[in-house]
């Protein structure tokens, strides 16, 4: 299916005081149209099919002063959120043996579909990245309020540091006014209060101020942590972990920016035993595991490589790292689909097209919250 027919989002967004052209909108974005008939709860969506709450809670953002009064690109940013916060709802959705609809995990789901859909339209990486922050967290503001405080806290600063919470606030605020449900007040009201809880947290429009990247990570390591404690840096050695799709070039890079640093590679040790990506992983995983505990019980500084797209996977490795005082710096490498596909297909380790199909949807991108350090480098 295509993505996208000639038009940019940004040719699609109306200007402020204007109505969404929903005629260009779905003509132009076809995937909005597998929203149509996919079902909702009437408890909490009392509107209609997922189509319907979409187009609902695009036009009440972009009736609202708040975003009109936005800088051009937090705009888009919001709108383009706004017409993808559900697009994972048909995929996720479930039916229990009483009738009753729910999406268990359509957020985070959805934040993964809406990158390969962006990606492919060609939005900037940080723009990208900042609307699939939204999406991942688009539901937080309307109930975070009623958590522990420490932890509402928390999870405030951790939002913050990939887009800003007003700009969530103001898509969650759209959420809550594009739909028919019991209580619509209270969702209001959780909204206002998020904004109150991360303005005392000093990260409504801008992310956190940590003292340090080492305090940032104990901060997520450990809870319960005063964000604003400087953490003693006890690192003895630092892990440059390598993470993209397969032929986005991530070992031209290593080659060519740190050809001092020993290699942990999946894909050399692959090739090592003879054997194609996807075969006896198990074996594959543990000789790197023994190597990369070599490097860390001498503290050696090495690079570990692979694809490391999904944050569980990356967070194994990670702790791993950590336990023995490693510093950790990701870099995260990435082309467009048309320099992936090439790049793939000139490896020596060629990754079939289905297994890159897979991989792109399970693709997160890795965040502040997880290492000293983040890269990015766009090939």
């Amino acid at each position: 299916m295509p993505v996208v027919a000639d038009a940019s989002m940004a040719d699609l967004m109306p200007a402020p005081g204007v109505a969404p052209d929903w005629i260009a909108l779905e003509s132009e974005l076809p995937w909005l149209n597998d929203l149509a008939g996919c079902p909702h709860d009437p408890v909490h969506h009392a509107e209609g099919d997922v189509l319907v709450h979409t187009r609902m809670v695009v036009e009440a953002l972009t009736a609202s002063d708040a975003w009109a009064r936005l800088p051009e690109m937090d705009r888009l940013c919001v709108f383009a959120a706004a017409l993808l916060h559900d697009i994972a709802k048909p995929a996720t959705t479930r039916i229990d043996a009483d009738g009753r609809v729910s999406q268990p995990g359509h957020s985070r789901k959805g934040a993964i579909m809406a990158r390969a859909i962006l990606w492919r339209m060609g939005l900037p990486f940080a723009l990208r990245e900042r609307i699939c922050t939204l999406i991942l967290h688009h539901q937080i503001p309307l109930f975070l309020i009623e958590k522990d405080p420490l932890e509402a806290r928390r999870r405030a600063i951790e939002i913050s540091l990939g887009a800003p919470n007003h700009l969530l606030a103001m898509l969650a605020e759209a959420d809550a006014r594009g739909r028919i449900c019991r209580n619509p007040q209270r969702l209001l009201d959780n909204i206002e209060l998020f904004r109150e809880l991360c303005t005392e947290a000093a990260c409504l429009e801008t992310a956190f101020a940590f003292p340090d990247d080492h305090s940032r990570v104990r901060f997520f390591e450990t809870r319960g942590t005063d964000p604003g404690h400087v953490q003693h840096d006890d690192t003895r050695l630092t892990v440059t972990m390598l993470a993209g799709l397969p032929g986005a070039g991530k070992t031209s890079w290593l080659k060519r920016a740190r050809p001092e640093l020993p290699v942990v590679g999946l894909d050399e040790i692959r090739t090592g035993f003879g054997v194609d990506h996807g075969e006896i992983e198990g074996r594959v995983l543990q000789e790197a595991k023994a190597r990369a505990k070599a490097h860390l019980r001498a503290g050696t500084d090495f690079a570990w490589s692979g694809t490391n797209i999904g944050r569980e996977a990356r967070g194994q490795w990670i702790g791993l790292f950590r336990a023995y005082g490693a510093r950790v710096r990701i870099v995260y490498v990435e082309t467009d689909e048309p320099g992936l596909r090439h790049g793939n297909r000139r490896r020596a380790g060629r990754v079939p097209d289905p297994v890159i199909d897979r991989m792109i949807s399970r693709w997160e991108i890795p965040d502040r919250t997880e290492a000293h350090e983040i890269a990015v480098v766009l090939r």
